[in-house]
């Protein structure tokens, strides 16, 4: 029997490895209705960010792609040599060409199995505030990362132009997201694409704790409750699960590297069916 149409989703793709490339190549839809959510963290460069996204959005009913910090990396070797907001521009200019939505677009409606749910892909970045409990500033908490030789490589890569800071970035992309997000149709619920987790919770599993602060702000710690979101997707992680937050599923939904998905089988399937019904959240405050 054929499926419905189902709500897909994704992330940290890193197709730059021959074995993830591979897999992408290889991923198909079940139904032609299909949409395929991409939380980020397709690839470094954009020749095969391009190429990644324009195979899925031609297989695909709809793609709806949420930026990664790679994506927003400025690799030497990298001949599109943009930094900071114009890069993630041209990130959008592409998505736009090829067919692919982004946050800087109009939020589609899910009709499918389901539905309907508003799909929000967004873009917040991070600002340090997921620290550990001995660091009680952010100043603290990248020395302590530092001298334990934990760093993200954004530090290098990760330019912010032309705000002075990736926290300053963060901060505007918080406002503009909530704008954005409170003139959405609130007779909906939502399906919120991110690619960081919007709490802090998830990140409590990370074999270095110190990674965290690289993994969010506190400051959207509410909005699966503000937003009405029926799920939130994320990745980032490389850790895939499912867990509930004050009764909400949240979806950890990455592909990650070839030496952490090869040990679970030879044929890995991250690719997780969104449930985007109003009906599945379960107001009971459960926390996993």
């Amino acid at each position: 029997m054929k499926l419905p149409p189902r709500l897909r989703a994704v992330s940290d793709l890193h197709v730059g490895h021959p074995q993830n490339r591979a897999f992408v190549q290889d991923l198909h839809p079940d139904n032609d209705g299909d949409w395929l959510l991409v939380a980020g963290d397709v690839a470094e460069r954009f020749a095969d960010i391009e190429w990644a996204l324009g195979l899925l959005s031609s297989r695909f009913a709809r793609v709806v792609w949420a930026p990664g910090n790679h994506e927003l990396w400025t690799p030497p070797r990298d001949p599109v040599t943009l930094r900071g907001e114009e890069r993630y521009r041209e990130l959008v200019r592409m998505c736009r060409r090829l067919g692919v939505l982004t946050p800087e677009d109009p939020y589609p409606v899910w009709d499918g199995d389901g539905g309907p749910a508003t799909i929000a892909p967004l873009f917040v970045l991070y600002d340090y505030t997921f620290r550990v409990p001995e660091a009680g500033t952010q100043e603290e908490s990248l020395a302590l990362a530092y001298a334990a030789g934990v760093v993200c490589t954004d530090e290098a890569l990760l330019h912010p132009d032309p705000y002075p800071s990736r926290e300053a970035w963060c901060d505007a992309r918080i406002i503009e997201t909530e704008r954005r997000l409170a003139e959405r149709d609130t007779t909906l619920p939502t399906v919120l694409v991110n690619h960081y987790p919007l709490v802090r919770e998830p990140t409590d599993v990370l074999r270095y704790p110190l990674f965290a602060q690289w993994c969010g702000t506190v400051r959207t710690s509410d909005w699966h409750l503000r937003f009405d979101a029926a799920t939130v997707v994320y990745g980032h992680l490389h850790i895939p699960r499912t867990t509930f937050h004050d009764g909400v599923r949240f979806e950890e939904v990455s592909l990650g590297y070839p030496r952490e998905w090869q040990p679970r089988g030879p044929v890995p399937d991250p690719v997780r069916t969104i449930h985007a019904a109003d009906d599945v959240r379960r107001r009971s405050s459960v926390s996993g």
